[in-house]
């Protein structure tokens, strides 16, 4: 019965998150076609509504450790789900996420991703995917604010490894710029798939920062060991146990 309920609370939640997206979207675009700022606040307004709901509906909320940045840095996290996308937004104060094209295609996120600056890639060809995303965060340097890339290009489930990816390298050399690890232990509490949310606390921790300049193959090999152990860690504190999902 427990979960029964919490199922259907998830589904309210779910619903109730994308719903509220249209009064932000409409009550934002004169300002937002206009001026960067206007999308940046829709969005920073939308996340925080969105985490407000998740604690109350939901009893999922989210722990922010470590120091989120102000400056211009590139953000590299643990992507887990949508909602660490949301939780990451709302803690930084102008986000700029390197981002799947075909998410251009959704109504409202397509539309308000491109007004705060995100960088849309094809991800089918990576040589031209990575010329084409250097070529957008040059032209993009004029605005300031954190880039967001997941080093591993697509969400994770818990437990499961993927390799990193060199565009995150190939980024950071070409930044010039201190890169942001991020860790999370959101996958436990809202799955890649599915309707069903776990209460509880999700943490979202900024690790230290890996200064710029470093070689390439020395900063992936500091980002994956950073982030993967530290994601491992606070799984293993909200509860998660490899052992017992071999085991099913």
């Amino acid at each position: 019965m427990r979960y029964a309920i919490q199922w259907v609370r998830s589904l309210v939640f779910n619903i109730l998150m994308y719903v509220a997206m249209v009064p932000y979207a409409i009550l934002y675009l004169p300002w937002a076609v206009f001026d960067r700022r206007g999308a940046v606040a829709a969005a920073h307004g939308w996340t925080g509504f969105v985490l407000w709901t998740a604690r109350w509906l939901i009893g999922l909320k989210v722990e922010y450790r470590g120091t989120p940045p102000t400056d211009a840095v590139m953000v590299a996290p643990k992507h887990q789900s949508f909602f660490d996308i949301i939780a990451i937004y709302n803690a930084i104060p102008r986000g700029k996420f390197i981002m799947k094209r075909e998410l251009l295609w959704t109504p409202i996120v397509g539309q308000y991703a491109l007004m705060v600056g995100c960088i849309p890639v094809n991800r089918g060809k990576r040589a031209q995917a990575i010329k084409k995303m250097l070529a957008d965060v040059k032209a993009g340097r004029a605005d300031p604010g954190q880039l967001v890339i997941y080093p591993q290009g697509t969400r994770v489930l818990p437990g499961v490894k993927k390799p990193y990816k060199t565009g995150a390298g190939v980024l950071y050399q070409e930044l010039g710029q201190d890169c942001v690890p991020v860790a999370c232990s959101v996958g436990v509490f809202w799955p890649k798939r599915g309707v069903y949310r776990k209460p509880g606390t999700a943490v979202v921790e900024f690790l230290p920062r890996i200064p710029a300049g470093k070689p390439i193959p020395e900063f992936m090999q500091e980002l994956e060991e950073v982030v993967e152990t530290r994601s491992d860690e606070l799984m293993r504190e909200a509860g998660w146990r490899p052992e017992a999902e071999a085991q099913a």
